[in-house]
C-alpha cells in the first residue's frame, strides 16, 4: 500500500510537470521535459506496479483537470513509455547453474536489449500520438508542411520573386517544406529516443543514490544491441520508401529511432575500446565537444560506427573470453 501511495503522488507530480507548459516560459519547458522522471523513479525504486499506478494517476488527473485528449496524449507519450522501460530494466532471473560463482546470483535484462526497446518504444509512441492528433494522414501531412514552412521562414528562407536568379520562389519553398516534412518523423523519433535514454539513465542514477535500485549498476560501455535490430532498421527503411500513409510515417520514425540507438551504441563502443588506454579522459572529452558542436554530423558518424559495431563486433575482449 505504501508503494501504491507513492505511485499516486508520483503520477500527480508528473501531471503537474506536464501542466506547467501553459506558462510558456523556458523553466516551464524544462519542467515539462522532466515529466517522465517521477514515473520512472517509482517504477525502478519501488515496483513496476507503483509505476503503473503513477501512469494511471497522471493520466486521470490530466483528463479531469484539462481534457480527455490531453490525458490520452500523456498516457501514450509519457506515462506508458516510462512505465514500460522501468518494467524491462528490472526484469531478472536466477543465473544458470555454473554461470556465476555466487549462489542465488541474478541475470538481469541486458542493457543492449533495453536500448533496442527504447528505440522501438519511441517510434511506436510517436506514431500513436501522430494518429491521435491528426486522424487523417492527409491532414497530418498538411500540418507538418505548414510547420516546416513556418520554421524555414523563421530561419530566413523568405518567399521572394525569382529575379535574375536570386531569391526563393514560393514553389521552391513548398518543395523544401515537403522534404523537411518527410524527414520530420525521423527527427522527432531520434530526439525522443535520446530523451528516453536520458530519462532512464537519470532515474536509475537517482534511485541508485537512494539505495533502492534492485539490480547492480550495469556495464554501460559494454552495451550492444542484438543484431536482430538491424532487421528492424531494414524494415523501417523499406516502409519509409514504399509504405503507404501512416506505414511510411512509421518507417521513417523507426529508422530515425534505431539510428539514434545505433549512435548511442557507437558512443558506448568508443568508451569500451578506450578503457585502460592513456589519454582516455582527454579523448572522450574532445569527442563530446565535437558531438556538441557538430550535432547532426557527429550523430551520423556515431550511427555508422554503431552500425559497424553491430555488424562486425568492434569491441575489445580478453583473449579466450566468450562472446555475450
Amino acid at each position: 500500500m505504501q508503494s501504491l501511495g507513492i505511485g499516486v503522488v508520483a503520477g500527480l507530480v508528473s501531471a503537474l510537470l506536464i501542466g506547467v507548459i501553459v506558462k510558456a516560459t523556458p523553466l516551464a519547458l524544462v519542467l515539462y521535459l522532466l515529466a517522465p522522471l517521477p514515473i520512472l523513479i517509482v517504477a525502478l525504486g519501488w515496483s513496476h506496479r507503483a509505476g503503473l499506478v503513477a501512469a494511471a494517476t497522471g493520466t486521470l488527473a490530466l483528463a479531469v483537470m484539462s481534457s480527455p485528449l490531453r490525458g490520452l496524449a500523456f498516457l501514450i507519450s509519457t506515462a506508458l513509455p516510462a512505465w514500460w522501460l522501468g518494467y524491462l530494466a528490472l526484469l531478472g532471473r536466477p543465473a544458470p547453474a555454473g554461470a556465476s560463482g555466487t549462489p542465488g546470483a541474478m541475470e538481469w535484462y541486458p542493457v543492449g536489449r533495453l536500448l533496442a526497446w527504447v528505440a522501438v518504444t519511441a517510434a511506436v509512441a510517436l506514431l500513436v500520438v501522430i494518429i491521435l492528433s491528426s486522424g487523417d494522414h492527409a491532414a497530418y501531412q498538411e500540418r507538418t508542411r505548414q510547420l516546416a514552412r513556418a520554421i524555414l521562414q523563421i530561419q530566413g528562407v523568405q518567399v521572394q520573386e525569382v529575379e535574375a536568379g536570386t531569391g526563393v520562389s514560393d514553389a521552391d519553398l513548398a518543395r523544401i517544406a515537403d522534404r523537411v516534412a518527410g524527414f520530420a518523423p525521423g527527427i522527432m523519433a531520434m530526439t525522443f529516443t535520446l530523451l528516453l535514454t536520458f530519462y532512464l539513465w537519470a532515474a536509475a542514477r537517482i534511485v541508485q543514490l537512494s539505495g533502492r535500485l534492485p539490480r547492480p549498476w550495469p556495464d554501460v560501455p559494454g552495451a550492444a544491441m542484438p543484431r536482430r535490430i538491424l532487421w528492424g532498421l531494414s524494415a523501417g527503411l523499406v516502409l519509409a520508401v514504399a509504405g503507404p500513409a501512416y506505414a511510411g510515417t512509421f518507417g521513417v520514425a523507426l529508422s530515425g529511432a534505431i539510428g539514434a540507438a545505433l549512435a548511442l551504441q557507437g558512443l558506448a563502443a568508443i568508451h569500451d575500446r578506450t578503457r585502460g588506454r592513456p589519454g582516455r579522459t582527454a579523448l572522450l572529452a574532445g569527442l563530446y565537444v565535437v558531438v556538441f558542436l557538430t550535432q547532426g554530423i557527429a550523430l551520423a558518424a556515431l550511427t555508422l560506427f554503431g552500425l559497424a559495431d553491430s555488424l562486425f563486433g568492434l569491441r575489445r575482449r580478453p583473449a579466450g573470453a566468450p562472446k555475450p
